[in-house]
C-alpha cells in the first residue's frame, strides 16, 4: 500500500494559531519531514475527515489548547527533497482558542513559542513559510 508523503503524495492540514497581539504559535519538529524546523501545528487528514476538522484535531492534540472555528487560508504543496516527501496541505487560521499551549507530544516536538511574523525563528518549514505568506496576504 505504501506511506502517504513518501510513496505517494500525502494529504495534510495545518493551522496557524494567532493571538490577539498577532503572534503565532510555532513548534520545533523532531522527525521528518523537516526535522529541526519550526512549524505551525498540523498533520495528516484521516479518510473521510474534513480538512478543517483535521486541522482543529491535530492542533488540539499537539498543543493541549481547545480550538474554536477555523478559517481557510489556502493550499500548500510541499516537495521536501531532503526527506523525499511530498505533501499537499490545506491551511487554516484561528484566533479562537482557550488554554495555554504545552508540549503534549515530546516524542515529536521539542520546543514551542509565540513569534511575531516579522521575527520568526530559523529554520522555518516550507509549510510554515507558505502559511505566513498567505496570512500576510489575507
Amino acid at each position: 500500500m505504501g506511506l502517504p508523503g513518501i510513496d505517494f503524495p500525502g494529504f495534510g492540514t495545518g493551522l496557524v494559531i494567532r493571538r490577539s497581539d498577532g503572534k503565532i504559535l510555532l513548534y520545533k519538529r523532531m522527525k521528518p519531514p523537516e526535522a529541526g524546523h519550526w512549524n505551525i501545528v498540523g498533520g495528516k487528514v484521516d479518510h473521510m475527515e474534513q480538512s478543517a476538522d483535521a486541522a482543529r484535531r491535530e492542533a488540539e492534540e499537539e498543543t493541549g489548547l481547545s480550538i474554536g472555528p477555523v478559517t481557510f487560508l489556502g493550499v500548500c504543496e510541499q516537495r521536501i527533497e531532503a526527506d523525499r516527501q511530498h505533501w499537499i496541505s490545506m491551511l487554516y487560521v484561528t484566533e479562537d482558542f482557550r488554554g495555554e499551549p504545552t508540549l503534549t507530544e515530546p516524542d515529536k516536538l521539542s520546543d514551542f513559542g509565540w513569534f511575531s511574523t516579522d521575527a520568526l525563528p530559523s529554520p522555518l518549514s516550507v509549510f510554515t513559510q507558505e502559511a505566513v505568506r498567505l496570512l500576510e496576504r489575507s
